[in-house]
């Protein structure tokens, strides 16, 4: 019992079904932890015991049925723009505080009809707008590395829950990094699909172009299981594909020897910190030493990836948040002259000061004699980038980079200057805007002794060679298996 948090998904599937524990008791385990370690780490915004327990209870009667899978009472924990059925989603907003989920997102569905055990809803930027989870209406959240330092954002809260080992897995979403800068920062496997691999039905929207729901996890391994239970093709998403589906687990033991790994100038250029850089290193010392080679490969729009991404994520959300304007749903202010007023208000007091400056900065670049200078250009540069991964991937299979420039960062550090905080997603926005799958994996610890995140970025709907790459390299080393100290 007492290992139950450090096992992987195979190893926990193959002791339920060996009845060496029960789902309940599995989920019993983790909500105890939760309770005790919580506290300290503000990760879960909802938990509800009941409803866990009913969940794990079903996937108990469905193993003694014989009618199992591999994910079949294994806990997961959502982030809190998932729409889960009859369970709060916050967005980590005051705006939608109480409202309640009337149905599940469709990667909610798959992942119930798989038997996975719901743990809860966990915190989160306000509405995705973040990298440091500090933005939350509900709170920071903090790294379980050290409490004094950001768990990585938007995704801080499923980052925090997987790194002390609150729960086995969980899922977040990506728009511009938001699972890979968590990952790097935590220590974890975070892995944001191609675009259109998961359906977006049901999942709040920041950036409708750019949001992947996206699973975390201990290891590359888990990732893929997780992955090959979340994709499939929805008719309510129009961006969700149709493809043939995919066992993400069945190519973990190719061998990686005539990989070509495309190390991008502009990536390792200026800015990194000597600590990533040496970790970095490292690990592709590692990757050649499992008989990968190397080749610099050329990424030159790489440096618009950041302007454009801040022209594009925040149109899309003025779009999107206009719907929280008090009268449907949602919060709505409790004073008020008339209608205008009612909106001007509920507006003001619903949403935090990043929500509202990324609306304004949205509103702006869509405005009458803006759009052609900013929103248009910056959409023909996101085809520039696009085109230049497509360029680069004649050179190589991968592209490996730092996930980070540097390690975690203490919490207020980067609150006073968006433009700082905005950099700490320089590595990972441009596979987001075209649209490419790439997770992050640990490969050593920096300063303050914490973790270092390993890139690892792939061509159109290569998620099974990434994850290959990555499973070869979590088999040589065991930056993956360390746990923070408030963990073991």
């Amino acid at each position: 019992m007492t290992q139950m948090h450090t096992a992987s998904l195979a190893e926990l599937s193959a002791a339920l079904n060996a009845k060496k524990f029960s789902a309940v008791e599995l989920a019993q385990f983790y909500l105890s932890r939760t309770e005790k370690l919580d506290g300290d780490l503000n990760a879960f915004i909802s938990t509800d015991m009941d409803k866990t327990l009913a969940m794990a209870r079903a996937a108990d009667e469905r193993i003694a049925r014989g009618e199992a899978g591999a994910l079949t009472g294994i806990p997961v924990a959502y982030k809190d723009l998932f729409c889960v059925d009859g369970w709060r989603a916050t967005c980590g907003s005051r705006m939608l505080e109480n409202f309640v989920a009337p149905y599940d997102a469709h990667v909610v569905e798959l992942l119930n009809a798989a038997g996975m055990v719901t743990l809860g809803k966990l915190n989160m930027d306000e509405f995705a707008m973040g990298s440091s989870n500090e933005n939350s209406y509900f709170g920071a959240v903090k790294n379980p590395w050290d409490l004094s330092r950001v768990p990585g954002g938007s995704s801080g809260g499923t980052a925090a829950v997987v790194a002390a080992r609150l729960a086995p897995v969980a899922l977040g979403t990506d728009t511009g990094g938001s699972i890979r800068q968590p990952a790097a920062f935590c220590g974890l496997t975070g892995l944001k699909p191609t675009y259109g691999r998961v359906s977006r039905y049901g999942v709040v929207a920041y950036a409708s172009s750019l949001d992947q729901a996206s699973p975390m996890a201990k290891s590359a391994e888990d990732c893929a299981l997780l992955l090959t239970a979340m994709t499939g093709f929805d008719a309510r998403d129009s961006t969700s594909l149709q493809r043939a589906a995919e066992d993400f687990s069945a190519s973990l033991n190719q061998p990686l020897k005539g990989l070509r790994i495309g190390l991008p100038r502009e990536y390792f250029a200026d800015g990194m910190d000597a600590d990533v850089r040496l970790a970095i290193e490292s690990a592709l010392a590692e990757l050649r030493a499992l008989g990968a080679t190397t080749v610099e490969v050329n990424l030159p729009n790489a440096a618009l990836s950041l302007p454009a991404y801040y022209v594009i994520a925040p149109a899309e959300a003025s779009s999107n948040l206009s719907r929280f304007d008090g009268v449907r749903y949602g919060y709505r202010a409790p004073e008020y002259k008339d209608l205008n007023d009612m909106y001007a208000k509920t507006r003001a007091q619903g949403f935090g000061e990043e929500v509202k400056r990324r609306i304004l900065m949205g509103t702006y670049v869509l405005s009458h004699g803006y759009y052609d200078a900013f929103y248009l250009k910056a959409q023909k540069i996101r085809r520039l980038i696009a085109n230049d991964f497509r360029a680069a991937f004649e050179h190589c299979d991968v592209i490996v980079s730092p996930t980070t420039p540097t390690v975690a960062f203490p919490l207020g550090d980067k609150t006073d200057d968006p433009v700082q905080m905005y950099l700490a997603d320089i590595y990972t926005i441009s596979s987001n805007l075209a649209g490419l799958p790439a997770m992050s994996i640990p490969c050593g610890l920096g300063q303050h002794n914490m973790p270092v995140g390993l890139q690892i970025i792939g061509p159109w709907f290569a998620e099974s060679t990434m994850l290959n790459v990555a499973h070869q390299y979590q088999q040589t080393s065991d930056w993956h298996t360390r746990l923070p100290e408030m963990a073991r």
